[in-house]
């Protein structure tokens, strides 16, 4: 399943959430993040009970973008108990997303 969150739901959502989460920031003139997106939602679908995965739009969320750091994007960060775990930039291919949050966690 994929979320989407906001600067008000961010912190029940990831920070506090049980699960690690998958956290992409994006926005909607960006070309590589509508290109990526299909590929964050089957990520969502075949990790399901194992992540969570969060979409952010930097555009509506401006003040957790600066907050969460994002210079780039997409900007994909893996939380784990409310902690940064890995992050990475760019469009990447479902076997790649995949290989990310493996390899950090």
């Amino acid at each position: 399943m994929l979320l989407d969150v906001n600067d008000k739901s961010f912190e029940n959502e990831v920070l506090k959430s049980d699960l690690p989460v998958l956290v992409d920031f994006w926005a909607p003139w960006c070309m590589p993040c509508r290109m990526v997106a299909p590929i964050v939602e089957e990520l969502a679908e075949k990790m399901a009970g194992k992540i969570k995965v969060c979409k952010v739009n930097t555009e509506e969320n401006m003040s957790l973008a600066v907050k969460q750091g994002i210079m780039t994007i997409p900007t994909f960060k893996l939380f784990k108990r409310g902690e940064v775990i890995a992050e990475t930039v760019g469009k990447m291919s479902l076997k790649e997303l995949k290989a990310f949050v493996e390899q950090a966690l």
